[in-house]
C-alpha cells in the first residue's frame, strides 16, 4: 500500500472585520468580557452582495494550495469538501468547486462532520491514496457561519466566523518521510442536542413561524462542550501516540479545533504539553468550524513554524457529536 502526505496547504478569509469592540455597540458585551471567556478578539465574515460565499473562500484557499504545490486542476484525482453549510442544498459545494477550478472528470464529495469535517475528510483522503484509487485529492474545510448566526445572541455571535482552508495529499515514496501515520474518528450521537441549527431540514423546514422562533440559528449548550470536548480531544489525542509508539514528548506541533481558547489550554494542561507548541489563530478569526485546522496549518507552514519532518497531531471535535484525530509527520 502507498503512503499518504501532505503535499501543499492554502487559506482564505473574507476581508470584512468584526472586531469586538464592533459587537459591543449591538449586544451587551465588552472586548474584554469576550477575551477573558473566548481568547477571540475578531471574526471575518462573507459579504454576500459583494458575491462572497462558502465555495468563492474555497476556490481561493484551493486555488493558493494548487499554486504552492506547483500542481494544477487537472493533476486533481477527486475532490472532498468537509463543510455544513453549503451554498446550496443542491448542487452540492463539491461539484460547484469542480466546476470554478475547471477540474475536468473528477469525483466530489461533500462531507458533513461540523467542526470534525477537515479531520474527517483526511482519514477519507489517506484511505483512498493508500489503496491506490487516487494520486492526488484536494481536501478542503470551508465554513461560513455569519448566516446562521443570531447577531442579537451575545452567547453565540462572539464565537463565529467564516474562513475556508484547502490542502493538497499525494503519495509519498518510500524514501520520504512525510506520511500521514493514522487517524482515529468517531461519533456520540446522544450528545446531539450540545449544538444545533434545528431548522432548514426536511425534518423543519423554514416557515414563518420557525423564523419568529429564531430556529435557523445555531444554538449551543456552552457549559456541557467545554467539559465534553477536553475529554473527546485529549483522549483522541494519547490515542493516535501511543498507536504509532510516541509520547506527547515526541510530538512537535498540535493543532486543536479553535472553538475556545479555554478549552485549548485545558487540553494542553492536561496533556502536559506546552502552549508555545500549540498552534492558535483563534484570535483573530474565531470559530470556522471545518476551516479552523487547515488555516491554522497553512498560517504555521508559511511562518515556517511546522516544517518538513515535524510531528504534528490534529485533534477535532464538532457538534453531532463528532471528534477524532490525525498524525502525520510533516
Amino acid at each position: 500500500m502507498y503512503k499518504t502526505k501532505f503535499i501543499s496547504t492554502g487559506r482564505a478569509f473574507p476581508e470584512k472585520r468584526i472586531t469586538n469592540e464592533d459587537l459591543a455597540k449591538t449586544v451587551d458585551t465588552s472586548d474584554v468580557w469576550i477575551q477573558e471567556r473566548t481568547g477571540i478578539k475578531a471574526r471575518h465574515v462573507v459579504d454576500i452582495s459583494k458575491g462572497e460565499s462558502n465555495s468563492v473562500l474555497a476556490y481561493r484557499a484551493s486555488k493558493n494550495a494548487l499554486q504552492n504545490a506547483g500542481l494544477y486542476p487537472q493533476d486533481i484525482d477527486f475532490i472532498l469538501y468537509a463543510t455544513f453549510t453549503q451554498d446550496h442544498p443542491i448542487p452540492t459545494n463539491g461539484c460547484v468547486l469542480q466546476e470554478m477550478l475547471g477540474a475536468k472528470r473528477v469525483g466530489a464529495l461533500d462531507i458533513s462532520a461540523a467542526c470534525s469535517g477537515f479531520v474527517y475528510g483526511v482519514g477519507l483522503a489517506d484511505a483512498l491514496i493508500r489503496a491506490g484509487i487516487y494520486k492526488h485529492i484536494l481536501l478542503v474545510g470551508s465554513d461560513v457561519l455569519s448566516p446562521y448566526t443570531n447577531w442579537k445572541d451575545r452567547g453565540t455571535c462572539i464565537l463565529f466566523g467564516d474562513g475556508a482552508g484547502a490542502a493538497l495529499l499525494g503519495r509519498a515514496s518510500e524514501s520520504e518521510e512525510s506520511q500521514i501515520y493514522s487517524t482515529h474518528l468517531y461519533s456520540d450521537g446522544s450528545l446531539k442536542d450540545f449544538f444545533t441549527l434545528q431548522a432548514g431540514g426536511s425534518s423543519l423546514p423554514l416557515s414563518h413561524a420557525v423564523l419568529d422562533q429564531n430556529l435557523h440559528f445555531m444554538q449551543m449548550k456552552g457549559r456541557e462542550i467545554f467539559k465534553v470536548a477536553v475529554r473527546m480531544l485529549c483522549d483522541c489525542a494519547v490515542e493516535a501516540l501511543e498507536k504509532n509508539g510516541f509520547t506527547i514528548q515526541d510530538l512537535d506541533w498540535l493543532i486543536p479545533h479553535q472553538a475556545n481558547l479555554r478549552i485549548i489550554e485545558a487540553v494542553a494542561k492536561r496533556l502536559r504539553f506546552p502552549m508555545e507548541k500549540v498552534i492558535v489563530n483563534i484570535e483573530e478569526y474565531g470559530n470556522t468550524s471545518a476551516a479552523t485546522v487547515p488555516t491554522a496549518l497553512d498560517e504555521a507552514v508559511e511562518l515556517k513554524k511546522i516544517k518538513r519532518g515535524d510531528l504534528v497531531l490534529m485533534d477535532v471535535f464538532g457538534a453531532g457529536l463528532t471528534y477524532g484525530s490525525a498524525l502525520l509527520r510533516w
